[in-house]
């Protein structure tokens, strides 16, 4: 193991990852490695990562796409079209821990890394690789972006009024979920690599990641042979669990079993309180005409106070945010949420840092996003090589 730039009070203080990933999947789970104390030396081609140019918007020339979810690594730009870029690249792989990479398959192995070769030199590394379709199957060789699969794994046919069309999800989870499969695979070969000292191949593709979060739909289809559709902000399963227009804006209820439909009905609307609505069962097949006897009472009321109101009877509630107000909330500062991070050219950069907690203290890597190149001679002169050419 390296020595890495965390201190060590960190969980993978030691740990080297060599991250050949770029746009979102693979640098969000190299990210969380970062965040978690690991050395996340990033590999970048001349032109730099993709994601560098997609804005705006942009801060000091850094595209925020790029900043969102690069921090706590060094760049290194290699061309690995030239042999001193591959031997520099060979040298990295035998000082790391885990090696991860986006690449369509055979990619690499068309370069002259091979999974299997590498892994045959040095059979402690850990080579995860994530993809659009996986390593294997009959569309392995197809590209996709988050998009494409939101569309191809069933969120876009699940999301949306049933009226209206498939709808794709206002953030890139497709990736983000690939992500975060990729770093709980890194973390279970690593530490598996303890108990017998060898490494494993991670194949995670942003299509299993996706079809996996459908969970309960899917396997109501397996159960049933009942295809699930589109509800706009529906549950499937349980009501009143979706927003409602308020006075003044929307909230979003969630009355999860029988026992807060009671209380609901306390402080919302007594007259409700009565056996054809007693059972979730029994609400669900009468959804829509208890909706419609729903909309006008929480039009009654300004969104604060159904806060007050339900949040006094245990029963879930929030006010549907925007950006700007989550990212200002008192609760996001406290749990340390939003950090501030010295960036080179921007100056004070702030961040959404990682949401796992340590004793009570918020983890997030130290370092901020890196300029494009920024620790190539750094890293390259540590590990032996001064061309620096690559």
């Amino acid at each position: 193991m390296s020595t890495g730039a965390a201190g060590r009070g960190s969980p993978l203080a030691g740990v080297r990852i060599l991250d050949l990933s770029r746009i979102l999947a693979g640098p969000y789970a190299t990210m969380m490695l970062a965040d978690l104390g690991a050395e996340v030396i990033k590999i970048e081609p001349p032109g730099g990562d993709d994601t560098r140019t997609w804005g705006p918007p942009f801060g000091g020339g850094e595209a925020a796409y790029f900043l969102a979810v690069n921090r706590g690594k060094k760049s290194v730009v290699l061309n690995l079209k030239t042999e001193a870029g591959k031997a520099s690249l060979s040298r990295l792989i035998q000082e790391s821990d885990a090696l991860v990479e986006n690449f369509r398959p055979g990619t690499l192995a068309r370069l002259g890394f091979a999974p299997e070769d590498v892994q045959r030199r040095d059979p402690r590394l850990i080579w995860c690789s994530v993809s659009a379709y996986g390593q294997y199957g009959p569309l392995s060789s197809k590209p996709g972006y988050d998009a494409v699969m939101q569309g191809e794994a069933g969120w876009m046919g699940l999301t949306g009024p049933p009226e209206g069309p498939p709808t794709k999800l206002g953030a890139s989870l497709a990736d983000i979920c690939a992500g975060m499969m990729a770093s709980s695979g890194i973390l279970a070969a690593l530490f598996a690599r303890e108990r017998d000292g060898r490494g494993r191949r991670v194949d995670v593709a942003l299509f299993d990641s996706v079809v996996a979060t459908l969970c309960y739909q899917a396997q109501g289809y397996l159960l049933t042979g009942e295809e699930p559709v589109r509800s706009g902000n529906n549950h499937p399963s349980l009501t009143p669990y979706e927003s409602f227009e308020a006075a003044d804006g929307h909230v979003i209820v969630a009355v999860g079993n029988d026992t807060l439909w009671k209380r609901f009905c306390a402080v919302a609307a007594p007259e409700l309180d009565r056996p054809e609505f007693e059972k979730n069962p029994d609400r669900v097949r009468r959804r829509t005409e208890l909706r419609a006897l729903l909309e006008p009472v929480f039009r009654s009321r300004e969104v604060a106070e159904w806060e007050r109101a339900l949040d006094e009877t245990g029963v879930p509630v929030g006010r549907v945010r925007s950006v700007a107000e989550i990212l200002n909330s008192p609760q996001l500062r406290t749990r340390g949420m939003v950090v501030d991070r010295e960036h080179p050219v921007i100056g004070s950069l702030r961040l959404v840092g990682s949401p796992i907690q340590f004793d009570g203290a918020n983890h997030t890597a130290s370092l901020p996003p890196p300029l494009k190149g920024e620790h190539t001679a750094e890293v390259l002169d540590a590990i032996g090589r001064s061309d620096r050419t690559d």
